[in-house]
């Protein structure tokens, strides 16, 4: 436990001695991802597909804020879809064009929750995302996180049907249009999973902020057995096939995680939590005051000692 305080420590002070450039090489990495992850997955123009693209466009995300890079994201995402269908990718550009009107007007921290949100499907790590983002988000969190679980059933749904999109002759496009809207919006597994992921994301916000001991692990316990009621509930009203065994095993890693990211970032030692009151002219005022636990890291300086040469005596 000391050592890993220690190397949270040390890893708090080389952010903060060099996040001038730390920030630009977490940034490249995650565009870099993003963009290699989409080629993978919708691949569907040549002229994108190639390693040269990727690392250009990376290099330049690294440089912008995380609003910039879900918008060049988004642009990137809607030349591969117009390779293969342009209803799908008229629908996407309208959907982007509503959620940067309606959210990035006046919260756009949480940008990178659309980009991150398909990524972890991808990496079968889902749920872990409503307890990391309820842990250290706002209510309004909510609105990235869905349309981010939009956008990969959106992009999954073109894969599957890749086929029938690209054939324009076989049906009208006004009733491929509306086909197209109805198995978009009607994907009740696409449903199930943005309300189990608002509510659970809702649960972990509300316990978190309640004054009780290890209120963040009661409220990564509380988000999971939400996730996991909403999941089963839904499997039983709408009909929906959930894996079993994948669903539990991403909750446990998703437990996993969420404990991780509740060491590093809110760390405290309840065994020393005191308790203050004190009034003014117009309140009472308790307070509850928690330390966090931190530890100092070790100076360890290395003294070089040369061993002076003993001289022998002359004969």
């Amino acid at each position: 436990m000391m050592g890993l305080l220690v190397l949270k420590e040390r890893l708090k002070g080389f952010y903060a001695r060099f996040d001038i450039y730390v920030t630009p090489v977490i940034k490249f990495l995650f565009s870099c991802i993003t963009f290699f992850m989409m080629n993978g997955s919708i691949g569907f123009s040549s002229k994108l597909t190639g390693p040269f693209v990727p690392l250009v466009l990376a290099l330049i995300c690294s440089f912008l804020p995380y609003g910039a890079i879900s918008f060049m994201a988004a642009g990137f995402m809607l030349i591969h879809l117009s390779g293969i269908s342009i209803e799908i990718t008229l629908v996407m550009a309208v959907f982007i064009v509503v959620v940067g009107l309606l959210y990035y007007g006046f919260q756009p921290g949480d940008s990178y929750l659309l980009i991150l949100t398909p990524m972890c499907f991808l990496l079968k790590i889902p749920y872990a995302i409503p307890l990391i983002v309820g842990l250290s988000g706002s209510m309004l969190s909510v609105i990235p996180v869905s349309c981010g679980v939009f956008i990969y059933y959106t992009l999954l749904y073109v894969k599957q049907n890749a086929g029938v999109l690209t054939n324009d002759m076989s049906v009208d496009q006004v009733q491929k249009f509306m086909q197209l809207m109805n198995s978009l919006f009607g994907n009740k597994q696409m449903l199930l999973m943005v309300a189990a992921f608002a509510l659970a994301m809702i649960v972990v916000m509300i316990v978190r902020n309640l004054s009780i001991d290890y209120s963040w692990v009661i409220a990564i316990i509380a988000g999971t057995i939400t996730q996991l009621g909403a999941i089963f509930i839904g499997d039983i009203v709408l009909d929906v096939s959930v894996s079993v065994i994948a669903l539990l095993a991403g909750m446990l890693f998703s437990i996993l995680a969420a404990g991780i990211y509740t060491f590093f970032v809110f760390a405290v030692d309840y065994s020393r939590t005191e308790y203050v009151q004190f009034e003014d002219d117009d309140y009472y005022y308790y307070v509850k005051a928690v330390p966090k636990l931190t530890v100092s890291t070790p100076d360890v300086k290395v003294q070089k000692i040369n061993a002076t040469k003993l001289q022998r005596p002359q004969r």
